[in-house]
């Protein structure tokens, strides 16, 4: 029963990860989501509303995002656009690493050494997810394309 519970508790803390690692690029339109959402209720509109006005909103910011970052050529605005997505990941992702450490890590300087280091990996990972789910190039030319009359 102990093996059990062991092999269980694994594949729970790892499915816990995944679900961070894998979710990290969608900080930032959770929280526009949120944001929008709760101003919309707290304005008059009914719960499904501002349900739906939220999810549209996040949705948007999401899309917004991946567009600008594939349709820009310029590195410095390529990097403000990750940077806005990696940094309310980065945040996030401290909060959980520092949470969790607290079930088996006592000592509060190695909780946040661990809380910073979870941060750094989980923004670098909403950046390179934000690079691979904006496919770049649309824009580029192709080659030259010949005359075939």
């Amino acid at each position: 029963m102990l093996a059990l519970g062991l092999v269980l508790n694994t594949l729970g803390i790892g499915l816990f990860c995944w679900a961070i690692f894998a979710l990290a690029v969608y900080a930032l339109p959770f929280f526009v989501a949120l944001s929008i959402g709760m101003t919309a209720f707290q304005s008059g509109v009914s719960l499904i509303g501002a349900l739906l006005i939220a999810t549209a909103g996040g949705a948007l910011m999401l899309v917004l995002g991946q567009v600008a970052f594939a349709a820009t050529r310029s590195s410095a605005l390529r990097v403000a656009i990750a940077t806005a997505f990696a940094a309310p990941a980065a945040a996030a992702g401290y909060h959980v690493v520092f949470a969790v450490s607290d079930i088996g890590v006592p000592s509060l300087a190695w909780r946040e050494v661990f809380a910073w280091l979870g941060a750094v990996c989980i923004g670098v990972t909403s950046r390179t997810r934000l690079m691979v789910l904006a496919k770049t190039g649309p824009f580029e030319p192709r080659g030259v394309v010949e005359n075939p009359f």
